[in-house]
């Protein structure tokens, strides 16, 4: 089970953390995931670099919606391919 957690802090809340999660969400069901599991969490300790989330215990900062497609295909789609 891969696991995506997404920051919904008030500074990254205000930097789009919403829309991250709505694109999220598209890709799952676009390429019909079922291993993934989203869930939300409060400040990750670096507000200034939102908005921040963590793919398997891995930390990325400064996520968008212009990089959040690429992100997820980068640390979520090449593991269904290997």
């Amino acid at each position: 089970m891969n696991e995506v957690i997404i920051c919904v802090g008030s500074s990254c809340h205000l930097k789009g953390s919403e829309k991250v999660i709505e694109i999220f969400k598209e890709e799952i069901e676009k390429n019909n995931l079922k291993d993934i599991k989203i869930s939300g969490s409060f400040c990750q300790g670096n507000c200034t670099e939102g908005v921040n989330i963590e793919i398997n215990k891995q930390k990325i900062a400064a996520v968008n919606k212009e990089n959040a497609r690429e992100i997820f295909k980068k640390h979520l789609l090449s593991d269904q391919n290997e």
